[in-house]
């Protein structure tokens, strides 16, 4: 799964990654980059929800090969023509099978390790994430440089295809989560509340990491640094954040103080990222944010698995990713938006750490929802 899911990460990376050739190619300006990155997570505000139904329906497995076919299939569109009206098509196709994938994986991964060692399990699921945008930021500037884009689409295809080998003959699913006949579960609007407050969390979290990656390449390029070599300094982030997610994870459960790892990492980030947009010396602040930036995302992950149960966990986790979706793609569009507008690649850095300073008071109403939650589910005297 992780393999898998590291796939999509590269995936997503990819135009990031190629930002500044992409734009001489299809002659698309900052703002027309952030919103085909942002398009790629833009069929998850109608697919999230269902996509659990679709997962029970036809089973988990079968529904994430399904999407890993359909990254696959958007990858080789994108690859046929520069049209940027196909781009945005194949980028569409292309999310919409990596929603699939997202919503069912978290699922899997909690059916695996609910009531086990949750946030650090969550905390090594998502470290894919960092993990496959790493790599896409060091190896595809390179790739793009000696062959040009048509290798990166198919270096973006072979991972791919390599994750839909490996969940096809590789994976098994417990037998806990073996579907039962006739199971059905109901959320009460507590728990609807609640999921989407911590899928908001997620969402803003996901925006501040995502104008690093996304728009840290080119405002380092606009200070004069050749393409290859700001993607690799930029991903010397999801390096470290590879190492600070799960150590974040392990903390939480360590500690049982989920709550002010969250806190306290998401101030420390978008302190960080105020920095690095502003800093002199790139280096040891590209440090510093990826050592603290991947601290709350296990925690995040391992919310929604407080308010759901087994039966209800497929639509639960299917509401969390809805909210992440719905705001994931305006985002990205308002971060490039006010990218092209200052005239400056640091605009869309400031816009993250704003974001990730809303995510302690959405943390706040989360935890109050569960309170409450708590005492309604007490019996009366």
């Amino acid at each position: 799964m992780f393999i898998a899911r590291a796939a999509f990460a590269f995936q997503f990376g990819s135009v990031g990654a190629v930002a500044p050739q992409l734009s001489q190619n299809l002659g698309a300006s900052l703002a027309d980059i952030g919103i085909l990155i942002g398009f790629y997570f833009a069929p998850g505000v109608l697919l999230a929800l269902p996509g659990g139904t679709i997962g029970r329906r036809y089973g988990d497995k079968a529904t994430v090969l399904a999407g890993l076919l359909a990254m696959l299939a958007g990858e080789l569109l994108m690859d046929a023509s520069t049209s940027w009206s196909v781009q945005i098509i194949g980028r569409l196709i292309a999310g919409t099978g990596g929603i699939l994938l997202s919503v069912l994986m978290t699922k899997m991964v909690a059916d695996w390790f609910t009531g086990r060692e949750i946030a650090t399990a969550m905390a090594f699921f998502v470290n894919s994430w960092p993990v496959g945008i790493a790599i896409s930021l060091m190896l595809l500037p390179w790739i793009a440089a000696m062959s040009g884009l048509h290798a990166v689409n198919l270096a973006v295809a072979g991972w791919i295809l390599i994750g839909l080998g490996l969940m096809a003959f590789v994976y098994r699913a417990p037998e806990a989560a073996l579907p039962v006949e006739g199971e059905r579960g109901s959320l009460s609007s507590e728990t609807v509340y609640a999921v989407i407050a911590a899928g908001s969390i997620w969402c803003l979290y996901n925006i501040g990491f995502a104008m690093i990656f996304s728009f840290g390449p080119s405002m380092l390029v606009e200070r004069g640094w050749s393409m290859a070599a700001a993607g690799s300094t930029i991903s010397i982030v999801l390096w470290l954040a590879a190492l600070s997610v799960p150590l974040g994870g392990f903390l939480a459960d360590l500690t049982k103080r989920g709550e002010a790892i969250i806190v306290a990492g998401c101030i420390g980030f978008a302190l960080l990222t105020v920095l690095l947009s502003r800093s002199g010396p790139v280096l040891p602040v590209v440090i510093a944010v990826g050592t603290v930036c991947g601290l709350p995302a296990g925690a995040i992950m391992s919310l929604p698995a407080r308010v759901l149960e087994p039966k209800t966990r497929a639509i639960g986790m299917g509401i969390f990713y809805t909210a992440f979706y719905a705001g994931s793609p305006v985002g990205t569009a308002i971060g490039g938006k006010l990218a092209t507008s200052i005239g400056s690649a640091s605009a869309a850095l400031d816009f993250g750490a704003v974001v990730l300073l809303v995510c302690p008071a959405i943390l706040w109403l989360f935890l109050r929802m569960v309170a409450g939650q708590n005492r309604s589910a007490l019996p009366s005297t």
